[in-house]
């Protein structure tokens, strides 16, 4: 029986053999590289598939790192009926994330580090979002995709979520803070409100007001922190510190206004936060710009906002507070016009409201409501910056009406509700005494069924029928223009 030997290989034989197995072996690898590589980024939707033209990606929808678009898509606005017709995912509900290869080095070196919210020192805006049960997720939407904010501003009342003590309905925040978190919204949470169990024995309780011993309010918002950071860190960006406390519907108290108290529960609320959270910016409660006010019988129900200042700087104020609150809710003249040159503005004359032009006042100008502050501030040596947690102007064109003593909503129109809006956040950048500002308001209209008597509704940027006002647009344009490189 024969045996076929088989030919002996050449060294060189060898190694060209080994270098086709290696360049198809190679060859197979990157094919199947490139097709996982493509499989995995199109499932965590970080590769831009073909959409209708106002529709919005996942990605772009739910992750606070993707890079926006520096054009502007919009998508109709549905209405209140429509949403709640609609079924929303929870907030909470379990998302598939699909394994992403470890970043190389080199990929490591070039990222940059999220920044805590106290260490973002530029100015920056964002807007008064009305919580809603069922289609909050939406609303975030639409902050975070259509008008491209990074902030919103959530009123937290105490007295809601503590109704006895130690007992909490988290309902609330519960929605807001998970929320904004999937959205990379920061959410500056303004707290007031005590509940009855916490004032003072015999205080009015038909107005709010401060509890009798701030140590409550401590405990309060020590809990509520307590309950996101550690899950949601960096979302809750700012707490403000109680609000418009130079009014007695706002800070009833036995002691009445006194600012000695007012900066006692500041200090203790600053210390807690700062425990808990050092990247959290602690803002001093927004003054109501306004002249005094005795009532009849001898009772002080409001003090000037500029008095109130002086008065809060004396008793320790700025070591207290990272951002000086300040609220400017326009009446019927343009953001920059001071307080003594009203009466010569050119619309004076057809005027329905005559207040800023018959009655020139500081409180009437936010340009000198915020000027002012600031001087007082530099002077008192202090190197704050404001937060205007509420500035914005009323329309009533498209009402039916308008809620007492709002008169002044008549005198303006949507276009100028856009021009004064957006004059007011260019000076505020410009300036650089303001630090945060937040729009007054996106959605208080449409959740209150643009009820004209509802004195929330004429500020609304979102108008009957779901129509979004000339200012939606303008707010989304400049925030791009102006912010593309964060």
């Amino acid at each position: 029986m024969s045996m076929e030997i088989p030919a002996v290989q050449t060294p060189e034989q060898r190694r060209r053999q080994i270098r086709a197995f290696g360049l198809i072996w190679s060859g197979l690898t990157l094919v199947i590289g490139a097709a996982t590589f493509v499989a995995i980024f199109v499932a965590t939707g970080f590769i831009i598939t073909p959409q209708p033209d106002n529709a919005v990606s996942a990605a772009a929808i739910t992750s606070p790192t993707v890079q926006r678009s520096t054009a502007i898509t919009f998508t109709a606005v549905p209405t209140i009926a429509q949403l709640a017709a609609t079924e929303v995912p929870p907030t909470d509900a379990p998302v598939a994330i699909a394994q992403v290869p470890t970043p190389t080095a080199e990929v490591e070196e070039l990222a940059t580090p999220t920044l805590m919210p106290i260490e973002r020192t530029s100015f920056d805006f964002g807007i008064q979002v009305q919580e809603s049960y069922d289609i909050y997720d939406y609303w975030m939407t639409v902050v975070s995709d259509q008008l491209h904010l990074d902030w919103i501003k959530q009123q937290i009342r105490w007295a809601d979520i503590e109704p006895a003590p130690g007992e909490y309905d988290w309902t609330i925040p519960d929605i807001v803070i998970p929320t904004a978190n999937a959205h990379g919204v920061h959410v500056m949470l303004s707290i007031v409100t005590a509940p009855d169990w916490a004032r003072e024995p015999g205080a009015d309780l038909s107005k709010h007001g401060p509890p009798a011993d701030p140590q409550n309010y401590v405990n309060f918002v020590t809990a509520l922190l307590e309950r996101y950071v550690d899950d949601y860190p960096g979302t809750i960006g700012a707490v403000e510190v109680w609000n418009e406390m130079n009014i007695d519907r706002e800070w009833a108290s036995v002691n009445g206004l006194r600012t000695a108290d007012y900066v006692r529960l500041l200090s203790m609320t600053y210390d807690a936060v700062k425990a808990i959270d050092p990247g959290i910016i602690v803002i001093s409660g927004a003054l109501s710009p306004t002249g005094g006010w005795v009532e009849p019988d001898g009772r002080v129900s409001a003090i000037d906002d500029f008095d109130y200042l002086d008065s809060l700087i004396a008793d320790g104020l700025l070591n207290y507070t990272d951002c000086v609150g300040a609220h400017h809710n326009g009446y019927n003249i343009g953001p920059l016009v001071p307080w003594d040159e009203a009466p010569r503005d050119p619309e004076a004359a057809t005027a329905i409201f005559r207040g800023p032009f018959d009655n020139p006042h500081h409180s009437w100008s936010l340009y000198s409501t915020l000027t002012t502050y600031a001087n007082k501030i530099q002077l008192a040596g202090g190197d704050q910056r404001l937060c205007v947690t509420e500035f914005g102007w009323a329309v009533s064109e498209d009402l039916d009406g308008y809620p007492r003593g709002f008169e002044f909503a008549q005198d303006n129109t949507l276009e100028e509700q856009r021009d004064y809006i957006m004059e007011a956040v260019q000076w505020m950048e410009e300036s650089n005494i303001v630090w945060l500002a937040w729009i007054w308001n996106l959605n208080y209209g449409a959740q209150a069924g643009y009820d004209p008597t509802n004195d929330n509704t004429p500020y609304s940027i979102l108008r009957p029928d779901s129509v979004p006002a000339p200012a939606w647009d303008a707010i989304a344009q400049y925030r791009l223009e102006h912010f593309s490189e964060e």
